[in-house]
């Protein structure tokens, strides 16, 4: 499994010449509510295993988290479910709130 920090996601999604990934928030519902990164899907860490069939393997997913455990831990999942583009967002949502998006709630 890949890690990214923040600043290095916000420049990936900004450049129009790298493939999009999937960014898989894997809060629950009342922290994805308080706040997101655009575009993001929501998918609660404990109904990954059901769900997993939903995402396509062969594209890149970007695993999130409010700091990054939650995330690397379905990311590692994922892996050994045969996803081979994994990346789990170092610091969370918390990051991005304090690397990119300074204006994103935090809690």
């Amino acid at each position: 499994m890949e890690h990214i920090s923040a600043a290095e996601l916000a420049v990936w999604l900004a450049d129009p010449a790298r493939t999009r990934p999937l960014l898989l928030d894997v809060r629950e519902p009342w922290e994805y509510e308080t706040c997101r990164i655009v575009d993001s899907v929501l998918m609660p860490m404990a109904s990954v295993p059901a769900r997993q069939e939903e995402l396509d393997p062969e594209t890149p997913v970007v695993c999130i988290c409010h700091h990054g455990a939650r995330s690397m831990q379905v990311g590692a999942f994922l892996e050994r479910a045969g996803f081979a583009n994994v990346t789990n967002l170092t610091g969370g949502i918390h990051g991005w709130a304090m690397q990119v998006d300074g204006s994103m709630p935090t809690y």
